[in-house]
């Protein structure tokens, strides 16, 4: 099997991926809402394995007003699940680029994340999905699945963004 690499692409697509971890992190979640585009989804499935997400259970189904409202609770501190705010930081790596068409490119990626929030600290590992637009030199995303590898297990807290 050969795999084609086109290392423009996949260091520009590691570096949008990369800033949009860095603005989760500090917080910055208005800057974070206008990387998506209006229809974009965000999913966050309880079956890792699940790839019909419209149709099986979730823990997050987000279109734009929906992402609009998590962010609202985050900030306004009215969310229990997220209040003190955790302090997080996400790592990612092992970029591909899965396919092309057009415009659209589809990512796959390892996050993990660490969170710090009332004297503890968790660690989530997931595989990612985005689909992305290329929008001039940067991109917009489309679709982010997070598919947590302990998914359906106890999760401890996962009120923020992933």
């Amino acid at each position: 099997m050969t795999i084609a690499l086109n290392t423009d692409t996949l260091h520009e697509v590691a570096a949008f991926i990369w800033a949009e971890a860095d603005l989760l992190d500090n917080e910055q979640y208005t800057e974070w809402l206008q990387l998506w585009r209006s229809d974009g989804l965000y999913i966050v499935p309880i079956d890792p394995k699940a790839t019909d997400h419209e149709n099986t259970l979730n823990y997050a189904y987000d279109n734009a007003h929906m992402r609009e409202m998590r962010v609202q609770r985050l900030v306004s501190g009215e969310s229990i699940s997220t209040s003190p705010e955790p302090r997080t930081v996400r790592m990612a790596s092992r970029f591909r680029i899965t396919e092309e068409q057009g415009d659209l490119l589809t990512v796959r990626c390892a996050q993990f994340l660490a969170d710090f929030r009332k004297e503890n600290l968790h660690q989530y590992t997931a595989n990612l999905v985005y689909t992305l637009q290329r929008e001039g030199t940067s991109f917009r995303i489309v679709r982010k699945v997070v598919k947590l590898i302990n998914s359906d297990d106890v999760l401890k807290t996962i009120g923020y963004i992933l």
